[in-house]
């Protein structure tokens, strides 16, 4: 059953150019979108043990994420609490503290301070007063996040209702494969759009328009998310047989379900206009998921290429000096109006 339209929709039109460009805009977001988000920042095979860690970044935050000798999952700032130097340069296994690689300051693997180095003359200085900062960090569906601001909204906000929804569908028992990674030269923003509506399906993806149903393909929008499902045909060699889900969660995480197979996509901006696609791909266990693998590789390739063509052109008509912001169209771009709804709220709320 379709959701009734928001009559806001039919007037709607879509970001300004000016949102696609500069460095100005893109240090923004850094603080006003990514930095107040839960982001996907690994699965549990890389944090498998205890004192596996991975490093990365959130917004401008450098980050460390690691399973304590408890099997507890933790998130901190990569800074040392001394002069700002990193606790970890890459990922690792097995660590039992962590050093600052400038001081060595050192670190239990709970956030608190073991030993500070030469420090025995400092007035009024108590190793054990000494914690890293801990971030909210969640393991869902073999996938892990992380939010660094405390007034981020409830994980289960955004993920709670995805399960039930996929169902009998069980992502949690597939196993990741690979990651397949692309620099495109186009603003993050401009592949969310490109994702988030089907109406470029028949002009731009024809093999892909020849396995989902574009008479059906319908768009759900709920907080924080919005979902496209279509019943899928034609299809037994690539997908299986059964429904795609396409998931998008705000800001930049988007969660794509066949039968037997789950592939996230996680986009981070590289520049005003580039960014870093991250595709990881999870396969259920049985034989029939296992046998599509190879031409599943195949059709996501040809399928990826096409929008990284189209994105790279829209990038360079965004940044002609000939184009504003036009309207959307309301049957199909619902998605993403959706996410530039909530892009205008969060640059209101930041005064940009």
């Amino acid at each position: 059953m379709s959701q009734p339209m928001d009559p806001a929709l039919r007037i709607a039109t879509a970001l300004p150019a000016r949102y696609y460009v500069g460095d100005a805009m893109q240090r923004a977001e850094q603080t006003a979108v990514f930095a107040k988000s839960w982001q996907l920042v690994a699965h549990v095979g890389q944090l498998a043990a205890p004192g596996d860690h991975i490093v990365e970044h959130i917004g401008a935050v450098p980050i460390l994420v690691l399973r304590d000798e408890d099997g507890v999952l933790r998130a901190f700032p990569n800074v040392c609490k001394h002069r700002a130097g990193p606790l970890a340069h890459c990922n690792g296994h097995g660590a039992r503290a962590l050093h600052c690689k400038y001081h060595g300051w050192t670190y239990r693997l709970d956030g608190t301070l073991r030993s500070a180095p030469e420090m025995q003359d400092a007035e009024d200085f108590h190793v054990e007063d000494i914690r890293l900062t801990a971030f909210r960090v969640v393991e869902w569906q073999g996938l892990i996040f992380v939010a660094i601001d405390p007034k981020t909204p409830a994980f289960d906000a955004l993920y709670g209702d995805i399960v039930a929804r996929i169902a009998p569908l069980d992502i949690s028992a597939m196993r990741f494969t690979r990651r397949d990674s692309y620099d495109i030269d186009c603003n993050w923003k401009v592949y969310i759009d490109n994702y988030l509506e089907g109406y470029h399906l028949p002009h731009v993806h024809p093999g892909l328009s020849k396995v989902l149903d574009y008479r059906i393909y319908d768009t759900t929008l709920s907080p924080w998310k919005s979902l496209q499902h279509s019943p899928l045909r034609n299809s037994a060699d690539i997908y299986g047989e059964g429904d795609a889900f396409y998931y998008f969660v705000y800001p930049n995480v988007m969660l794509n379900i066949m039968p037997g197979r789950l592939q996230t996509n996680r986009i981070l901006p590289l520049g005003p206009e580039r960014c870093r696609v991250e595709f990881d791909y999870y396969y259920a266990q049985d034989e029939a998921a296992l046998a599509r693998i190879a031409r599943d590789q195949e059709f996501s390739d040809e399928v990826q290429q096409e929008d990284i063509d189209i994105c790279v052109a829209v990038q360079k008509g965004l940044a002609s000096g000939h184009y504003d912001a036009g309207r959307l169209c309301p049957k199909r771009e619902s998605g993403l109006w959706h996410f530039h709804t909530q892009l205008r709220e969060a640059y209101a709320a930041a005064q940009l």
